[in-house]
């Protein structure tokens, strides 16, 4: 630490404070304090003690003691550096005045002013300052720069004449003199160094603003700090005092002596303007031949306030002084004169016969540079341009600019939009506008979501540096000095957050192009990307004129060395020839152009900023790969295509290289021609088909899948509009720019070819989202129905893909790694025609493809590649974790920088990235890692060939160690963990490997409770203890994440360890306490604990009492309570459907009834039954139970209740929505730990057994069918609900599955008193009581126990008049009830109208709060009666009555056929539905009939609502959201 310390405490970090603060005896929660407060060096200097006890909150002892000791410190520094610099003779004025401040060692600390600590400061030498050039001599139009502290050589004398000679003077004191004392001070200081140089006939430069060791300690001999100038001028007539100090030859003197120049010094620190004030004294022969110059030096004596002139003296410079001549050596100087003059005019001569400079191969170099030595300029490497105003000319030269792949411009030119480079950019690409402020990341923002809000990436980043005319924002330009001040902090930060987080290095290059004069902040510039970068290698600095780059080029030789400049700086080029050279060295032809097919058969130009603005889609266009140079084929094609056979993804240029036979031709798979059948008969014009079709190819990973899709794609690009879709984007933006693709320079959206666009790895959800989407557009553009726009040509992993197609062979096709015969030949033949190109594991994938993937054959080359590798090694730790990945996480892979830093390389020699990281790899890793790239980002990563080999891989590697081991170092390895590029995707995988559960649903294998890799270690390897391990490491690694912790409760409770269960169920609801899934687990662990104690009571021979139950009662009701909790937070969560809750709360009250009623208490017969439900139902409490069960009798009298609202609200929520899960339906993500597969016959079965627990006394009666007379009217009810008439959708699931379905809803209607409308029902009986009757004329319509409608509708006006209070069933019943008949008279359909509208109005508001913000695909009405053509109750056909008409197709098939309205058209259908007449207006469907006021109706499709206004007719169903129309019609 004391190295450390050593230097400058202004250059102290924040933690090299704290060590300081540490070392003097500090508090540790001060030096905290300070540490976050981010107090360095530079700021402690400056600390008062005032300060620290306002702000700090410090007590006065130790603000003191840190004050006293900092005083101590600066003075301990002061003195060493006077020791080692010892003076002579009287102090100069600075120091003088620099010491004053100083406190003497034993008086008391005095508070040193702050600016003159900073003069203290400023002089600590820096450890080693960096050496810098002088200005070029004597020349005119230089831009030239010096910075601050930098050295120049040391003050010299005439060696050869020509070299000027130099003078510095530091002149701090003197340049805040008044006019007339500085002009006299500097006239003095130049007329003797001028009289000096022209008398012994030499150039010299006196610079003003250098240190010069006499003058002032603390700084280095010739170091650079300036002068602060107010006003040049009078500098310049400082000069006039050459007529009064030399009496003869006076213009001589005033030809040798240039006027001052003025040469800026840049400050890191301050934003100060100072300045080095040079003079340059040219004595040419034809000038001063033969002469010799005395001068009277100007003084101003203080005495008299005047300037007074010396008595006139000769000079002339000795070494690197200036003396007089003395009177003895006179006359010798005088004979000499001659003798000068003949070296002054050889020099002369010499140095304009110089031979003129070696002329460079400027275009080999600048070619070298941007290829980093390759033969073309790669593909994948992004460019940032460093810029300022370009020149009308070299604008008209930017193709080159064009075709490379720009990450960002940072431009320094605030016209740049209106008439400079962006503008002429904008033209032929897409870029977004940015300020230097766009690049703040705020918070908590990752680096995946900020790059995704600036869109970069997608499309260029144009970053206004300073300012931008065209805005009308708050971004004026400002000069170079408020540029530094108020910008650079910012400019600091983006270019951080690029090299830093964003781009790793060697993916990158920058590009300074500098085409005007270089300011400061371009300076600033090159200065972070240099420190940022570490290094110079990947940037470059291409200049057209020699005078631009001199500023540059004296500012970058102090950074990084005369050479490195030279070497990587393209000066003097003009832009024209830059251009020409470079487009030979660019992959692919200059702005060549892309075409598109159009409708009628040609094809039309796509714009690249057109294109660019469609950036969801990957285009492909009719010349696609045409523009790729003919070098670059003949260089890469061979790399091509072994990348493609060895298993990385298909690439188009493998499908044009094939095309045009410059290699062997790629496979057709049999899928292939499926897949083209398929789309050859979705193309064919159909009324009755949906404008959005879609083809699904369903694979086994790593069968060649996206192969077969993609071929389909390329075959198909000159009929269709072809594009991909890139992962990552939402639906509604890709549908935008689908639309916009499909009528892009097409006049008539009617005449538009389809777009056939391929979604690979995506949930089904999202391609519903999609279709929706698409279906929606067509919609509002009014294409004619019919018409096919849209194919979606869906590409998913599977794990079973004969049996998706034998779903739905009109949809789906499938590709395996079995090969048919046809097959067979082909690929044997193809890999005889490789073999002869290629080693075999040079195209491995396609071996083992050609193979079929046969396990043995697997098996035997994993063994064999495995052959002597060494296991220690770090790259076989990366083949085991990058294998350990591939198995469990479908298309995960791991960054190439993440290897790097495992493999802990840094690599300085950049040009030669990837070959330095292939080198490292052992022969293994090369054959088994197939190297990736990132289609947006370029980014590079690294995957096993193929998932098979990677499984193979790990378990052959692991020998002896097991997966859970290797999990856990894997976690461990904090190289890769912590390591910042590409940090989201790793992290995601990394979570995925132990949190991800694998779904059918998805494409796995099967439905695991776990991740696959957890389930390994609990089943495989049999050690649960080591997967909870895992699962603690992994939440301490992921900052304790929640879902982690939910994953160990979950865990914890299958090995029935409920009180660590219990703990992690809280650690994660403590954090989420909103989230209804992580509560569902809570309400899990106490469900699963109490099932736990039941069976324990039961195993137990011991006679069941109220003590020995206590415990596990008091669970149960724990239970219930998280899960009354998870149905809040479920109600209370606007984006999804979780109803675990009510469904676990039935489940638990449900055992929960069956334990109490088993109890000795209440288990005898009859009696003990009544005792129980005297105890549940009334204030009564038997003394048996009274003491043990205390806390608990207020929750139980409640549970009946509870009980019953959960099953309502369940049998309600099925009401509204279809619920027939279909094979292909998603679950939620964190979907529940029992889904409940039917609920409907879990809702009947569950309301049964209810019903049973409150009515068991009378199971005896049920059985003969005979009812006690006395029963109570709760018993009654209780019963009803025993036979399934509790709520509506136990009555209506009687129409679907029921053997003695009639008997039992006669039964049920029994129990109901003969005159209902005396008997004052609640809402919910009248609901129950009408539903029963509906539904018992359904199944038979000739049982007398039907009442007439007349009194069902009586009985419907005892709902409240308040419809807001009214239940949705009810409502739904008016709708049903109240429907006109025909024979009804004009005035009773009115009336009737009236109520049903009415009731309308409500359930619209009802279905809105049920429905929350989910996407009504995602929970679809559902439809319980359709209008017949009867009367009374005989009018409502309920869905059944159809499933003879449609039971011959699959369920997927027969969802599709409803979905297209096929199903409609059946005239067994029409035989049995009303047709309805109505109209459309705007898209809306109204029913003709009521007179009052319009009655809208709801299309059950969106779609087959006709665009025009038109006459309509069609069916009319009933849903829990009012009437719907189904099969709707134009009239002809």
């Amino acid at each position: 630490m004391a190295d450390e310390l050593d230097q400058s405490p202004k250059n102290w970090t924040e933690s090299q404070v704290s060590d300081w603060l540490k070392s003097i005896g500090v508090k540790e929660q001060y030096i905290d304090k300070l540490y976050e407060e981010e107090v360095n060096g530079q700021i402690l200097l400056t600390l008062n003690e005032e300060f620290l006890k306002t702000k700090i909150c410090m007590k006065s002892g130790p603000a003191h003691l840190i004050i006293q000791k900092r005083d101590e410190l600066i003075n301990s520094k002061q003195r060493s550096q006077e020791k080692k610099k010892p003076n002579s003779g009287k102090k100069p004025e600075l120091e003088q005045k620099s010491v004053q401040c100083v406190p003497t060692s034993d008086g008391p600390p005095a508070q040193t002013p702050e600016k003159d600590q900073r003069v203290l400061l400023e002089r600590q030498p820096a450890t080693s300052k960096e050496d810098c050039k002088p200005r070029p001599f004597d020349q005119e139009g230089i831009d030239f720069i010096y910075v601050k502290h930098r050295v120049l050589q040391p003050e010299s004398g005439a060696f050869n004449l020509t070299s000027p000679c130099h003078e510095f003077k530091s002149f701090a004191v003197a340049a805040a003199l008044d006019r007339t004392r500085l002009q006299a001070k500097f006239a003095k200081e130049v007329l003797k160094f001028a009289t000096g140089c022209m008398n012994i006939r030499s150039n010299g430069t006196i610079h003003f603003g250098v240190m010069d060791s006499k003058e002032d300690t603390g700084y280095v001999h010739g170091e650079i700090i300036g002068v602060p100038v107010k006003e040049k001028d009078i500098y310049v007539d400082a000069l006039d005092y050459i007529e009064r100090s030399v009496s003869s030859d006076k213009e001589h003197v005033r030809q040798c002596v240039r006027p001052p120049r003025f040469i800026e010094v840049l400050d890191w620190e301050s934003t100060e303007k100072r300045y080095v004030v040079e003079v340059d004294i040219v004595p040419s022969i034809s000038i001063v031949k033969s002469k010799v110059y005395a001068v009277r030096l100007p003084n101003f004596k203080e005495l008299t306030n005047k300037v007074e002139f010396e008595k006139e003296t000769i000079l002339r410079r000795l070494g690197s002084k200036t003396e007089p001549v003395s009177d003895k050596d006179l006359s010798d100087f005088y004979q000499r004169v001659k003798d000068r003059d003949a070296l002054r005019e050889e020099a002369e001569k010499n140095k304009f016969l110089s031979a003129p400079e070696i002329c460079q191969d400027l275009g080999r170099k600048l070619t070298m540079l941007m290829t980093s030595g390759k033969k073309f300029i790669e593909k994948e490497k992004w460019f940032i341009l460093v810029t300022n105003k370009f020149q009308p000319d070299d604008l008209s030269n930017i193709d080159w600019l064009l075709n490379l792949n720009i990450f960002c411009v940072f431009d320094f030119d605030q016209d740049s939009k209106i008439d400079g480079l962006c503008s002429k950019y904008l033209q032929h690409h897409a870029a977004n506008m940015h300020s230097l402020q766009s690049y703040r990341i705020l918070g908590d923002t990752t680096i995946k979501e900020f790059t995704n809000q600036l869109h970069l990436f997608e499309q260029t980043s144009w970053i206004f540096c300073n300012g931008r005319t065209d805005f009308k924002g708050n971004e004026p330009p400002c000069d170079e000095m408020t540029w530094i001040k108020t910008k650079v902090t910012f400019l600091r930060e983006s270019v951080s957050l690029i090299c830093k987080q964003i781009l790793p290095k060697g993916t990158f290059q920058v590009i300074f192009l500098v085409t005007s004069p270089v300011e400061k902040p371009l300076l600033h510039t090159f200065n972070e990307f240099f420190t940022d970068m570490e290094g110079h290698e990947d940037i470059i600095c291409i200049c057209a004129s020699q005078e631009n780059f001199q500023k540059w080029q004296s500012f970058a030789e102090g950074s990084c060395g005369k050479d490195t400049v030279n070497n990587s700086s393209v000066v003097g080029m003009k832009m024209s020839h830059i251009n020409a050279t470079l487009q030979q060295v660019q992959p692919f032809k200059s702005c060549a152009s892309k075409h598109l097919p159009v409708f009628v058969k040609g094809t039309c130009l796509l714009e690249t900023h057109e294109e660019e603005q469609m950036y969801s889609l990957e285009i492909l266009t009719v010349d696609h790969c045409d523009e790729t140079s003919e070098d670059f084929i003949n260089e890469e094609k061979a790399n091509i295509e072994q990348q493609f056979y060895r298993g990385g993804r298909v690439n188009w240029l493998n499908f044009w290289l094939a095309e045009r036979k410059f290699v062997g031709e790629v496979i057709e798979r049999d899928a292939y021609h499926e897949v083209l059948k398929l789309l050859h008969d979705t193309l064919k014009w159909n009324a009755d088909e949906t404008p959005v079709k879609s083809i699904n190819i369903y694979h086994h990973p790593g069968s060649g899948g996206s192969t077969v899709a993609r071929q389909v794609l390329w075959n198909n690009r000159r009929d269709l509009r072809c594009a991909v879709v890139k992962p990552s984007y939402s639906a509604s933006l890709v549908a935008q720019h689908t639309v916009e693709l499909r009528e892009y320079e097409e006049k008539d959206p009617e005449k538009c070819l389809p777009v056939l666009l391929l979604i690979e790895d995506t949930d089904k959800e999202y391609l519903d989202d999609l279709r929706n989407e698409l279906e929606v557009a067509v919609n509002t553009k009014r294409i004619q129905y019919g018409t096919p726009c849209f194919i979606l040509l869906s590409c998913r992993r599977s794990y079973d893909p004969e049996r998706r197609c034998k779903e739905s062979p009109l949809q789906n096709v499938s590709v395996t790694h079995k090969l048919s015969a046809q097959e067979k030949r082909k690929f044997s033949g193809k890999r005889e025609a490789l073999e002869e190109q290629y080693e075999p594991e040079f195209i491995l994938t396609f071996v083992l493809m050609s193979e079929g993937f046969h396990v043995d054959y697997v098996q035997h080359f994993v063994e064999h590649l495995l052959q002597g590798i060494d296991r220690q090694s770090v790259v076989t730790r990366l083949i085991l974790y990058v294998a350990l990945l591939n198995t469990y996480v479908p298309n995960s892979f791991i960054s190439q920088s993440h290897c790097e830093a495992l493999l802990a390389l840094t690599i300085y020699m950049e040009r030669f990235h990837q070959h330095e990281f292939e080198k490292s790899l052992s022969p293994q890793a090369k054959l088994v890692f197939l190297h990736l790239r990132d289609d947006k980002t370029h980014l590079e990563s690294i995957r096993i060939i193929h998932p098979l080999v990677a499984k193979e891989i790990l378990q052959q590697l692991l020998g002896q160690q097991t997966q859970s081991s290797l999990a856990m170092d894997f976690l461990c390895e904090d190289g890769l963990f912590e390591h910042r590029f590409g940090r989201d995707e790793y992290l995601s995988f990394l979570r995925a490997l132990f949190i991800r559960r694998s779904r059918i649903s998805k494409g796995d294998k099967y439905d695991s409770l776990f991740s696959p890799l957890i389930d390994h270690v609990r089943e495989k390897e049999k050690s649960p203890d080591k997967a909870i391990e895992l699962l603690k490491e992994a939440f301490q690694r992921f900052h304790k994440n929640p879902f982690f912790a939910q994953q160990l409760a979950r865990l914890h409770y299958t090995y029935e360890k409920f009180e660590e269960a219990k703990y992690w169920a809280e650690t994660a609801a403590k954090q989420l306490p909103n989230n209804s899934y992580i509560l569902d687990t809570k309400g899990q662990v106490y469900r699963k604990w109490f099932q736990a104690k039941c069976k324990a009571i039961e195993s137990d021979d011991e006679p069941k009492t109220a003590h020995n139950t206590a415990d596990a009662m008091e669970t149960a009701l724990k239970a219930l309570e998280c899960f009354q909790e998870c149905e809040k937070a479920a109600d209370a969560d606007m984006e999804n459907v979780n109803n675990s809750g009510f469904f676990a709360e039935v489940e638990v009250g449900c055992s929960l009834l069956k334990l109490i009623s088993s109890l000795d208490v209440f288990a005898h017969g009859a009696s003990g039954h009544s005792e129980c439900m005297k105890y549940m139902l009334t204030d009564y409490i038997p003394e048996e139970v009274k003491d043990a069960w205390e806390p608990f009798h207020g929750r139980l009298k409640k549970l009946h209740k509870t009980m019953q609202d959960a099953l309502e609200w369940i049998s309600e929520d099925l009401s509204y929505f279809q619920t027939d899960i279909g094979v292909d339906e998603e679950e939620t993500p964190e979907s529940l730990e029992e889904k409940i597969s039917q609920p409907l016959k879990w809702l009947s079965k569950k309301s049964s057994e209810y019903g049973k627990y409150f009515s068991e006394a009378y199971s005896n009666a049920l059985l003969r069918q005979s009812f006690p007379a006395n029963l109570t009217p709760f018993q009654k009810r209780m019963i009803i609900y025993h036979f399934g008439g509790g709520n509506v959708t136990s009555i209506l699931s009687k129409l679907t599955d029921q053997k003695d379905a009639v008997l039992l809803l006669e039964n049920i209607l029994s129990l109901y008193p003969s005159n209902p409308i005396k008997a004052k029902f609640s809402q919910r009986d009248i609901v129950n009581y009408i539903m029963a009757h509906i539904s018992l004329n359904c199944l038979s319509p000739e049982t007398k126990s039907v009442a007439p409608m007349k009194d069902l509708q009586a009985l419907c006006r005892q709902f409240p008049s308040d419809k807001r209070k009214c239940l949705p069933s009810a409502l739904f019943l008016l709708t049903l009830l109240f429907w006109p008949e025909d024979h009804d008279t004009d005035q009773e359909k009115e009336t009737k109208y009236e109520i049903v509208q009415t009731a309308v109005e409500h359930l619209e508001k009802d279905y809105r709060t049920k429905m929350k913000d989910i996407p009504q695909r995602r929970r679809r009405l559902y439809t319980h009666f359709f209008l017949g053509s009867g009367n009374g109750l005989d009018k409502f056909v309920h869905k059944k009555k159809f499933e003879s008409v449609t039971k011959v197709f699959s369920a997927s098939e027969k969802r599709l056929k409803w979905f297209r309205g096929e199903a409609w058209k059946k005239p067994e259908i029409a035989k049995m539905l009303k047709c309805v007449s109505g109209w459309t207006e705007d898209e809306v469907v109204y029913l003709e009939g009521p007179q009052k006021k319009k009655f809208s109706m709801l299309p059950l499709h969106v779609r087959s609502v006709p665009h025009s206004n038109e006459n309509i007719t069609f069916y009319l169903g009933f849903t829990f959201r009012g009437p719907v129309a189904c099969n709707i019609v134009v009239k002809k």
